[in-house]
């Protein structure tokens, strides 16, 4: 994708965000001032960040962090480490992570970081290299009550690790709640990993039971096989519930009667890929969206359900894995088809869930079990399904579920701009 293609999608995505805030908070007659104070992050961040590299040369890379808004509590967000990383692309990230935290009531706000590098091309010293002068570059404005980054895109528990102990360097002090998501040897949280896939197939039981649907007897779609959507297909392969479709970057598999999973897993683990897996019929990833199924989950990248195919989507339930898989188009489309879309800031919304176990542990120095942790994300996902839709019923019928999230995460935020002072002439017009 040319650059000029990436940064017309990116500012798409920032537009249609702002679009969504401002709707919202019409919708919902809050002062304009709400608006104005979520319509731009409270600091942007750009820094340079200097790398020796493994030859002796020294090459310079770009990093960002920003930090949208923090009326609940101290930042969170991801970091990730991609070539194709704009400002666009951070600011709309670090919006969605504000109403994700506030639609399922963990006291952080929103934030997100970028490194502009190819990780790929990088050696695993050069990788920690470049982690270590981002921290020494923006540690002045992380903490466990100011910032709190996150594995994202190329970045994993390894790379939290290594902000951990150069934070704690810093400070001069062993200070491990700067990050969540690191190994449980430095404080990590068992479940942590799997957090937002488990979330979503939380969420997707949820839905299923609101619209009258039996799951056990559903069909589930899953485009993508990373993190959430692997996570999300093991569990609902463990649940008897049968997964007829499954795409990574390299194609999908289709089968009617139901996939097997754990061998599909063996063959990725094997192979890399989906590809070549021989348990079903090869499909493409845009067949894949379109496939006869119940329950469509995408779970892979941005923008993936839009004004060209969203007509053929046969699905019943759409569960957003991944952040934004839905254009705006594609949402009226899909309204227009009766088609219930639960939104990224709740469905992939278990893994900010599990961070902030991570961090109230870390803060009180503890651990609980893997079966706390599962049995606590449940009950937070299915609370926060069940207040959205409900509210989304009584309140925005003849809308769509997303006008809902939305509506209902920015009251939160304004409720507590209000009692802050923030909001001077009062949240209502």
């Amino acid at each position: 994708m040319s650059v000029d293609k990436l940064k017309k999608k990116e500012d798409n995505t920032l537009t249609a965000t702002l679009n969504m805030m401002k709707q919202s908070v019409e919708l919902s007659e809050l002062s304009n001032d709400v608006y104005e104070h979520l319509k731009t992050p409270m600091r942007f961040v750009e820094v340079a960040i200097p790398v020796e590299m493994d030859n002796g040369s020294t090459k310079v890379f770009t990093g960002y962090r920003c930090q949208h808004n923090n009326v609940f509590g101290p930042y969170k967000g991801g970091l990730r480490y991609h070539p194709d990383v704009t400002t666009e692309s951070i600011k709309a990230l670090s919006m969605w992570m504000t109403l994700k935290c506030s639609l399922v009531g963990v006291p952080f706000g929103g934030a997100k970081g970028a490194i502009v590098c190819d990780p790929a091309k990088l050696s695993m010293k050069e990788k920690e290299r470049m982690t270590r002068s981002y921290v020494g570059a923006l540690g002045s404005i992380l903490g466990p009550e100011t910032d709190i980054p996150a594995p994202d895109v190329a970045t994993d528990a390894q790379v939290m690790a290594w902000i951990a102990d150069e934070y704690s360097n810093l400070m001069r002090v062993p200070s491990f709640g700067v990050v969540t998501g690191k190994p449980l040897a430095v404080g990590g949280c068992v479940g942590r990993t799997e957090a937002t896939g488990r979330g979503c197939f939380f969420v997707t039981r949820e839905a299923a039971k609101a619209t009258g649907m039996t799951l056990q007897e559903s069909r589930i779609a899953i485009q993508g096989f990373g993190n959430v959507g692997g996570n999300a297909a093991l569990l609902f392969a463990e649940a008897g519930i049968p997964v007829v479709a499954i795409s990574d970057v390299s194609g999908g598999v289709y089968n009617d009667k139901g996939l097997d999973v754990y061998s599909l897993i063996d063959h990725v683990e094997k192979t890399g890929f989906v590809k070549g897996f021989n348990g079903g019929e090869e499909i493409t990833n845009q067949e894949l969206l379109t496939i006869d199924c119940d329950v469509l989950i995408p779970a892979a990248l941005e923008n993936q359900l839009n004004g060209t195919n969203a007509d053929q989507v046969r699905a019943k339930i759409v569960v957003e894995g991944a952040n934004g898989p839905t254009t705006p188009e594609a949402d009226h489309i899909l309204k227009e088809k009766n088609i219930l879309v639960v939104p990224d800031i709740l469905s992939n919304s278990g893994g900010v869930t599990v961070s902030y176990f991570e961090w109230v542990q870390n803060n009180y120095g503890f651990r609980w079990d893997l079966e706390t942790v599962n049995r606590r994300l449940e009950e937070k996902m299915s609370e926060a399904f069940n207040l959205v839709y409900s509210f989304f019923c009584e309140r925005c019928l003849g809308s769509d579920m997303r006008t809902g999230a939305y509506r209902y995460s920015i009251q939160r935020l304004a409720e507590a701009m209000q009692y802050r002072g923030w909001l001077r002439n009062g949240t209502f017009r």
